[in-house]
């Protein structure tokens, strides 16, 4: 199936005036253009593994003679270009240029596309000159568009795209990337809400206003039926059970429940394989399946066109029927039964917005996601005084334990490795049989405690290994205010196999746990240190990627207009668009005024 992925549109804006001076620009802008697709195709991917695609206007743009007004977008960009962009699925663009051009007269109108600009900074030619004036009319205009300027001056021969710019344009680049994968996806809600967890409320305006997105609703009868009438690939099921009884059944780790409890070898066997066919199930509820259609059902093979979903199971399904602890952690894994593969993104307790967020990171990054309990910070003194040992290193001021029963992807075990041997969690097309089994070897699968889970379950259990850098974000809503998110960049920690064990047992030693040690300051605000973290977190659940993209995530929420309520980010890495310079000399209360008073994006 060929998908029509949506595209970076690139604007050359250049000099209209004819007689010598446009003549002169026009291999430098159009050189300008090109290097900005060359730097997008080579380092931007789709959340499928594909290079991003971009568009280049046929030529340069100069002057009101562009002008078009086309379906009420107001899109000054020409006539031949915009239905151009239109053709080529385009939701972002980026207009370069080396000179002054006219300002208003050459920016992009459209409301729903995210912008930026980038000024060449050459003193032949104004291009930060038209920058200013261009960025000037989108903010006049209410149309905030982000502005790209280098800081040291380049000679006239020199188009090269300098350290600081390229840093810029890939900001941008993946932040739009991120917002025009999600517009027009779904959010599946796979039954209700959990134990009255807020974020397992879908809010429906959150995700149309400011993602793009709609919400779909299946009940969890949807389970049993297909189950019961076989709405299933049996060649897949069978396939599947193949993996699970080479990789899994053999890791079986202890069971912690009470005698009484126990399931034998039998009632675990029928666990395995109605787990199994959960797992099916949703990721054909999220995405759909041809091959249900040859089987005669063809409503079910449609799928709800989900990026993005969550399964309630707590407490009615949970309380008779097995939990959702596997199929949670393999949908949210980059491999399974059928190989390496793209990760999808699933919510455990259908925590919505904990779910967006690991969506946010999934689209930023194109690696797998962790979803985790903010359960327990660890001081120093605590930790010694339980376990004998002093905490050194990044844990030296000590940890908050990440843990939950389903969700935490199994990437998560840092068992795939870098070329210097290092932990590290890659993206799908690069992972390799190795770091699948190596992932596999270092997960055991647990029967879950029966007292909080009647039906039963397979729980995946490891310690992620350490010293990987990884960035904790959550949104949140807020009555009268909106969304705001929180990001927290930090450290997955080691600790020795005994310190890991005594906290593991004390708290619940059938689930897979991440230490994690936050960047503080020592000095004051929400970062003086980790008790701080913990306490100043908006909710009980957090996502958590691979690596520091604190940044990243900051240039994605201005863009759908969410404010940042804390963050850990050093401020030469935050990149918002030019008019929040206008609300105020206080970064982070200026992000608050601009997205209130822009809204947001699709509302």
């Amino acid at each position: 199936m060929v998908i029509n992925h949506p595209k970076i549109g690139i604007r050359p804006i250049i000099d209209g005036r004819r007689g010598g001076i446009r003549e002169s620009l026009e291999a430098m802008t159009m050189g300008m253009a090109e290097s900005v697709k060359s730097l997008y195709e080579s380092y931007l991917h789709y959340v499928d593994g594909t290079p991003v695609e971009s568009v280049i206007a046929d030529t340069t743009m100069g002057a009101a003679q562009w002008q078009n007004f086309h379906k009420n977008l107001i899109t000054i960009v020409g006539n031949k270009y915009v239905q151009g962009f239109l053709d080529n699925n385009v939701g972002a663009v980026i207009s370069v240029t080396p000179c002054w051009c006219y300002g208003a007269e050459t920016i992009d109108m459209d409301p729903l596309m995210p912008k930026a600009i980038w000024g060449f900074n050459k003193t032949e030619r104004p291009g930060a000159v038209y920058l200013a004036a261009a960025l000037a009319g989108h903010n006049q205009k209410g149309l905030p568009a982000f502005g790209i300027y280098g800081r040291d001056v380049q000679d006239k021969e020199d188009n090269s795209i300098t350290g600081d710019v390229r840093e810029k344009l890939l900001l941008w680049g993946k932040a739009a990337v991120a917002m025009m994968q999600m517009k027009g996806k779904s959010y599946l809600s796979i039954g209700s809400v959990s134990m009255g967890i807020a974020g397992s409320i879908p809010v429906p305006d959150f995700f149309q206003d400011y993602l793009g997105m709609r919400n779909e609703y299946v009940d969890c009868s949807e389970i049993e039926r297909r189950v019961r009438l076989g709405i299933y690939e049996k060649e897949e099921f069978d396939r599947a059970m193949k993996w699970v009884n080479e990789y899994c059944k053999p890791c079986e780790g202890s069971d912690h429940n009470r005698e009484d409890l126990r399931y034998d070898r039998t009632h675990l066997d029928e666990v395995w394989e109605y787990v199994v066919k959960m797992t099916i199930i949703f990721r054909d509820l999220m995405r759909g399946n041809d091959k249900l259609a040859e089987m005669g059902f063809q409503e079910e093979a449609g799928g709800h066109n989900a990026i993005a979903g969550g399964f309630q199971g707590q407490r009615q399904w949970t309380d008779f029927m097995p939990d959702g602890d596997f199929s949670e952690t393999i949908l949210n894994t980059s491999f399974d039964w059928n190989g390496i593969r793209q990760p999808y993104v699933f919510a455990t307790e259908n925590d919505t917005l904990n779910g967006v967020t690991m969506l946010f990171l999934n689209l930023l990054t194109n690696r797998a996601q962790m979803f985790s309990d903010v359960r327990t910070y660890w001081s120093p003194e605590a930790v010694k005084r339980v376990t004998g040992y002093e905490l050194t290193g990044h844990a030296g001021n000590g940890f908050i334990h990440l843990i939950n029963s389903g969700s935490t992807t199994l990437d998560a075990t840092g068992r795939m490795e870098d070329a210097e041997g290092a932990p590290v969690m890659k993206p799908f097309w690069e992972i390799t049989e190795k770091d699948v089994e190596s992932c596999l070897k270092n997960t055991s699968w647990i029967p879950a405690d029966r007292q909080y889970f009647r039906g039963g379950g397979m729980s995946s259990h490891f310690l992620t290994r350490g010293e990987m850098p990884m960035t904790m974000c959550r949104i949140n809503l807020i009555k009268g205010l909106g969304p705001v998110l929180q990001i927290a960049e930090g450290w997955a920690v080691n600790v020795p196999d005994h310190v890991f064990k005594a906290i593991d047992e004390r708290t619940d030693p059938t689930w897979p746990t991440t230490f994690f040690a936050p960047r503080v300051n020592g000095v004051s605000g929400k970062f003086k240190d980790v008790y701080s973290v913990m306490r100043h977190w908006g909710a009980n659940h957090g996502a958590i990627s691979y690596g520091h993209v604190g940044a990243e995530m900051i240039t994605l929420a201005s863009m759908l207009r969410i404010p940042v309520c804390m963050h850990n980010v050093p401020e030469e890495k935050i990149f918002r668009p030019s008019a929040w310079d206008a609300f105020g000399m206080d970064n982070e209360g200026a992000d608050f005024r601009a997205c209130q008073n822009f809204g947001p994006v699709y509302r």
